[in-house]
């Protein structure tokens, strides 16, 4: 089974100027099926509120370290996700299960990014676009791959986990993983040349 590594190649305190390069990066690849799907952690009510009005097709949810299983028994039905036409506005409802988690998943590129920018990245947010491919460049000896060709804007977030706070956001070229010693870096090197950057700080693993 093969899995991916992703490589730091931008960071900014400009959530915008973030994406921008995101996009960027996107055009390398072939976007015939790529899909995007962004997340969002809420730390208070007026927080989910506010996600809710602008992005009333969100899922949300609750994320309770030792119930990764998705209790779907639970009558809030958080532990499974409610959509946001289910979700309870009710501020003493939501203050009780924080913080909650919103999310779309499959989106059309383009669809959501900017508004999930405007709304989202003050907050530990990510967008992460899949199912692109990266070309063949032969003489680079890099192969053409789809299964892990990923970029994702981490936005105060240190690492992909999502679980440590990070001033400032980031640019995340994905790869798949190869036995050959360096070829992921190289992998990513070339990707963040065709975009005029390089990478910029250690590998981060799924």
């Amino acid at each position: 089974m093969s899995v991916d590594v992703a490589y730091p190649v931008f960071h900014t305190p400009d959530p915008a100027l973030a994406l921008r390069v995101a996009r960027q990066l996107l055009r390398v690849g072939d976007q015939k099926d790529a899909k995007v799907d962004v997340d969002v952690e809420l730390p208070r009510a007026e927080d989910v509120l506010l996600i809710l009005r602008a992005m009333p097709d969100a899922w949300f949810r609750k994320e309770d370290a030792d119930d990764w299983g998705r209790d779907t028994s639970d009558p809030t039905g958080l532990h499974a996700g409610v959509h946001g036409s289910q979700l309870s506005t009710d501020a003493a409802f939501l203050s009780r299960h924080l913080p909650l988690w919103a999310s779309m998943l499959d989106q059309p590129v383009g669809s959501i990014e900017d508004t999930f920018t405007a709304v989202a990245s003050k907050y530990v947010a990510e967008i992460r676009w899949n199912y692109l491919v990266w070309p063949e460049v032969a003489e680079r000896d890099l192969y053409a791959d789809s299964k892990h060709a990923e970029v994702t804007v981490l936005f105060n977030a240190a690492t992909r986990e999502m679980d440590e706070w990070s001033n400032g956001h980031t640019v995340l070229a994905h790869v798949r993983r190869r036995s050959g010693e360096g070829y992921e870096e190289r992998h990513a090197s070339w990707l963040a040349e065709q975009i005029g950057r390089t990478v910029i700080g250690p590998p981060q693993f799924s």
